[in-house]
């Protein structure tokens, strides 16, 4: 046995870590307060993508100018609070400034295509394991245009996808119906990358990892991380709401509520939370076959074994803010107008909103790396939207740190230290 490992978080992120661990011979714990999966956690409520191609970050150039019309609109695809602009201005500063040039996105997009890429087949194979190997399908995902022009529009985004190793095949409006019959006509062209795969569970995914790790020999501990016990810079216990556990090693991977332990291991990282919302429709009359991102509307729709699931929306407004519900009803009613066939007066049971939190570094790409004040903690958080593909190999990473060993990728574009 290698040493205890305490894993703060039971997300898609700490269920891979601690699989990986306990492969590596480590003993594990695994600390999280509420139930893995569960409705409160942001693995639940995902757009449910395996998407080795969301290589662009979410700031690219020319965003700055928009920042009026995010401030205005508080129903935009991208929204910020008024009253919390003052606390999250300097992070916005440094997300703007991540996304200014093409050569700065091009360099977020290499990293993150070394996170993502064979993402689909490391979690068929998770999920097989798991017992769930139903759960992941790998049929590919699609982007929607009314028009090659709406696509061409994006020429800059779809250039830098293919720098970096992405392929699609282009579809015109003939094929599009005969691939999709259910789809608005007012859709004619579409990009599809064959690589990509979805999950039809994000949830339930998620506990049936946990389940797995459990039944590997990790313990899970129904509490909340508060902090650490460190004594002549290594790590003696993990601090909880319910005590201490003696642990050598710990790894905080507690997506958005993870700023304040990383505080307490010395590094002041720019955590944000972008509150992302869904809205599903139980027992679906249309829908699509392949999981599709309409243009028009900035959203992944994708059939799940729960309903038909369009998620998006970004709000900046902090972790304790009151949901806008009227931001998931934007997407509930995208969903009747891409897809005809839905009844245009769903009654209310039928129609389910949700709400939760992308832990969201400014300049795009995750903290993955020991902590300042001893490697004893490694961190393992911040995201932001490509928290489910890329949790594999992130989990590898983490594990290969722990072990000193030589990473399977560059790990310096997401050293938590990167921040100064």
């Amino acid at each position: 046995m290698k040493g205890h490992v305490v894993v703060i978080g039971a997300g898609i992120l700490g269920a891979c870590t601690a699989l990986e661990l306990l492969k590596a011979g480590f003993r594990v714990s695994i600390v999280e307060p509420g139930p893995p999966g569960g409705e409160q956690a942001a693995s639940y409520g995902n757009g449910c993508w395996l998407s080795p191609m969301s290589v662009i970050p979410p700031a690219t150039p020319g965003l700055w100018k928009k920042v009026p019309g995010f401030l205005a609109d508080p129903l935009g695809p991208l929204a910020i609070r008024w009253s919390y602009l003052p606390k999250v201005l300097p992070w916005l500063a440094r997300y703007l400034a991540s996304g200014w040039t093409e050569a700065r996105v091009l360099r977020t997009a290499v990293a993150l295509r070394a996170l993502l890429q064979g993402a689909p087949a490391l979690h068929a194979a998770l999920a097989e394991e798991a017992g769930v190997g139903h759960l992941i399908e790998r049929r590919g995902l699609m982007y929607i245009y009314p028009s090659r022009a709406e696509f061409e529009a994006e020429a800059m985004a779809w250039r830098i996808r293919r720098q970096v190793g992405v392929e699609w095949l282009e579809i015109g409006a003939d094929e599009l119906r005969q691939r999709e019959p259910e789809l608005d006509r007012r859709y004619g062209f579409a990009a599809l990358i064959e690589e990509g795969g979805h999950c039809r569970d994000p949830g339930g995914y998620v506990a049936a990892l946990v389940q797995l790790a459990e039944a590997q020999g990790a313990q899970r501990v129904q509490a909340r991380a508060i902090g650490f016990r460190i004594e002549a810079g290594r790590l003696r216990s993990v601090l909880t709401d319910t005590g201490e556990i003696a642990a050598d090693r710990a790894v905080i991977a507690a997506g958005a509520h993870s700023k304040a332990l990383a505080a307490a291991v010395g590094d002041a990282v720019p955590l944000e939370t972008e509150r992302g919302y869904h809205a599903m429709v139980m027992h679906p009359e249309s829908g699509p076959r392949t999981p599709m991102m309409p243009s028009d509307g900035k959203m992944s729709v994708t059939m799940t074994d729960l309903g038909l699931r369009c998620a998006g929306q970004v709000e900046i407004a902090g972790l304790e803010a009151a949901p806008n519900w009227q931001r998931a009803a934007i997407l509930r009613d995208h969903l009747l107008r891409s897809f005809p066939g839905l009844p245009r007066d769903l009654p209310p049971e039928r129609v389910k909103f949700w709400m939760g939190h992308r832990p969201s570094m400014p300049d795009g790409l995750p903290c993955i790396g020991p902590a300042r004040r001893t490697s004893d903690v490694v961190h393992a958080f911040g995201h932001g939207h490509v928290g489910l593909v890329s949790a594999p190999r992130s989990a590898r990473l983490v594990a290969q740190m722990l072990l000193a060993q030589p990473m399977e990728i560059d790990a310096k574009p997401y050293d938590p230290r990167r921040f100064g």
